[in-house]
């Protein structure tokens, strides 16, 4: 059985709660009144977040927004009273001084556009995740919502759950002993499969160039709002559907945007992980457009405080780490497990475990120290009223998108890099660049 020093884990995992929570700017003049929030995406994830913020009944849905006019209609019929907008910038222009707050659910490529605005006119923000399309985008946005001083909550509302919360607790009390190494996998693939299937090229995950047809524009779609500052092409729905999108470079980047947001998430709070030192990631060849559906990626991160050196090791698709292949650990499709000098602790999203089991068979976990979440929504609410702070402010979040999208940075360089958080840049590695950042097309601008 392994001892834990029940006052050293309370004292220890007390304060690691309160560092983690920033204290963020409020702008209402009381918590009794009523927040006007504009929804810029009411479609799918867009029309979850609607109606789950509104029904905290602390909100008015001042304005919606969509480039889908059937998402738009739909959200109307909800919320009649809301004013209705195709254009972002257009609800920006007509109400940006009547909103208290904005919430963004847009595709990845627009998000740092949708949420910029906001931010310049010193409203509190929720944005889906990832925060910020490249590097360059969230760097820009974090730095503009500390700016700001503004309430702000990425939307990996796997954060607010109990399970993560305790799998902090137990890290940070060192029940594990010093945690040096970390491995992160997940069995969804938004990418090119390794695999020949050119004999279901009508299947958009196995379509592996860019349409050459010109198909006509859906009338319910306006197709060059959906585009935005991505670089012009002719309207396909294999760009369009409700996840398509996540696997063309010009406007996502694959697994690692959808899911490392939320599994290296927990690693990330419970590591007090910042920026990776160097990134390597190994796979299939880089496909110029499409975004890879197996990939790996390792991540080195300096000592920082009273933590050593962590290796972060992330796996998608058909990769798995070498402990789950020789049926050393359970065989979770997805999981985050920690290793550390006198133990291991597997978790995912809704349940954890130490291991080996043998050695924590009579092991009792201390209560809990980090208290339980309102709900990711909710916390944002009543943050914005003064009441509380939120757990994935973009002061953490900003961070957390950057070291994910530099995995893939990694990959379509096919080189080891080195990173250089301050200047933003990868040593001795220029034609990294563009994966970075990029010009935005005319008529959009941050």
């Amino acid at each position: 059985m392994i001892d834990l020093n029940r006052r050293n884990f309370l004292a220890t995992s007390s304060a690691t709660a309160l560092a983690a929570s920033l204290p963020q700017t409020r702008l209402l003049a009381s918590p009794n009144d009523r927040m006007k929030v504009g929804f810029i995406g009411v479609g799918g994830r867009g029309r979850r977040n609607l109606e789950t913020i509104a029904a905290t009944g602390a909100v008015d849905v001042a304005a919606i927004c969509d480039v889908h006019d059937h998402f738009l209609m739909g959200a109307a019929i909800t919320h009649p009273g809301a004013a209705k907008f195709t254009d972002f910038r257009r609800l920006y222009d007509s109400l940006g001084d009547q909103l208290d707050a904005v919430v963004v659910s847009t595709t990845e490529h627009t998000h740092a556009y949708a949420t910029m605005p906001a931010l310049k006119l010193g409203k509190h923000v929720y944005c889906e995740k990832p925060l910020a399309y490249n590097i360059d985008e969230v760097r820009r946005v974090t730095e503009a919502a500390t700016k700001a001083g503004v309430v702000t909550q990425m939307g990996t509302q796997i954060h607010a759950g109990d399970n993560f919360r305790r799998v902090v607790e137990l890290v940070r009390s060192g029940v594990i002993g010093s945690v040096s190494e970390v491995h992160v996998w997940v069995d969804r693939a938004w990418g090119l499969q390794s695999k020949d299937d050119s004999q279901r090229n009508d299947d958009p995950i196995f379509v592996r160039q860019r349409p050459n047809e010109r198909l006509p524009v859906p009338k319910h779609l306006d197709w060059d709002l959906w585009l935005g500052p991505a670089p012009q092409r002719p309207y396909h729905p294999i760009y369009t559907g409700s996840t398509n999108w996540y696997r063309w470079w010009d406007f996502g980047n694959g697994t690692m945007s959808d899911l490392g947001s939320h599994f290296n998430d927990l690693p990330f709070w419970a590591l007090r992980l910042d920026a990776p030192k160097t990134i390597e990631a190994f796979g299939p060849p880089p496909h110029p457009e499409i975004a890879p559906a197996t990939m790996r990626a390792v991540y080195q991160y300096e000592a920082r405080g009273d933590r050593g050196p962590v290796e972060l090791n992330w796996y998608q698709g058909a990769v798995k780490p070498d402990l789950w292949n020789a049926g050393e650990i359970p065989h979770w499709k997805s999981g985050i497990l920690f290793v550390g000098s006198t133990g291991m602790i597997l978790s995912d999203y809704s349940k954890h475990m130490l291991l080996p089991e043998n050695e924590f068979a009579e092991f009792v976990a201390p209560e809990p120290t980090i208290a339980s979440s309102i709900g990711h929504h909710e916390e944002w609410v009543a943050a914005c009223r003064g009441e509380g702070t939120t757990g994935s402010p973009f002061s953490y979040a900003g961070p957390l998108t950057e070291a994910n999208h530099l995995g893939n940075v990694a990959y379509r360089v096919g080189k080891k890099i080195t990173w250089d958080a301050r200047n933003i840049r990868c040593v001795d590695c220029p034609e990294a660049d563009q994966f970075i950042r990029r010009e935005p097309r005319d008529g959009w601008s941050l």
